[in-house]
């Protein structure tokens, strides 16, 4: 008999078993799909030959992960891509906001607001690592309070009053939203505001990702 057995092979319960085989605990995986990696896959969902994001299209969650960055994923094949221009978004008239990946170049294109921007977002890019630990730790005492302070001063918020408040044009207001939305919650609900420190790192992936390679019948140290 196992020491452990793992329901669901997406990126929580594989890293729930590498935590537990680390440990030297036997750990079984179980899947019902046919490929592991729940939201985390990649498959031809319409013409043979094209290959879509089951769900999760970007991973910022993942490159600034603790634990997937202690793992030698690079050595299984995989690499992170990162865009010069992580997202944009669009605007009636055609044009365009883009989020880059410095504070100041993306402060740049947003005019009047381009100094409320880096007052924003400067404090936190300080804090970054200390920031991602939180955000992505069980709910408890942080470990950072700094980090924490600095991050609950607007992630707190609804998304509406944080754009109303910090910014006054039409570019800035639309990013906050456009990030906010990925909430999947109304706007004006908090805490809307914080899905716009954590996707400011949109990143995607090359090579050996979930979805293309299914381990055997047991997890790792079976």
């Amino acid at each position: 008999m196992p020491d452990a057995v793992v329901v669901g092979a997406g990126p929580n319960g594989l890293a729930a078993a590498i935590v537990l085989a680390r440990a030297g605990r036997s750990v079984v995986v179980l899947e019902a799909a046919d490929t592991v990696g729940g939201g985390m896959r990649t498959a031809e969902l319409t013409l043979p030959g094209f290959r879509h994001d089951v769900c999760s299209a970007i991973h910022p969650g993942a490159v600034g992960s603790p634990f997937l960055r202690s793992l030698p994923l690079d050595e299984h094949g995989l690499e992170w891509i990162h865009s010069p221009a992580p997202l944009a978004h669009p605007f009636d008239d055609g044009t365009a906001v883009l989020l880059e990946r410095s504070v100041a170049a993306t402060a740049a294109g947003l005019g009047r607001d381009g100094v409320a921007y880096r007052r924003l977002f400067e404090p936190l890019v300080e804090v970054a690592d200390d920031l991602a630990a939180l955000v992505l730790a069980p709910l408890g005492r942080p470990h950072s309070l700094r980090a924490a302070a600095r991050f609950a001063a607007s992630a707190l918020l609804p998304a509406t009053i944080l754009a109303r408040r910090r910014f006054a044009g039409e570019r800035a207001r639309g990013l906050v939203a456009g990030l906010a939305a990925h909430s999947i919650l109304p706007l004006s609900r908090p805490p809307t505001g914080a899905i716009c420190g954590r996707r400011t790192r949109p990143v995607r992936v090359r090579g050996s990702c979930w979805s293309c390679r299914r381990p055997s019948g047991r997890g790792a140290g079976s």
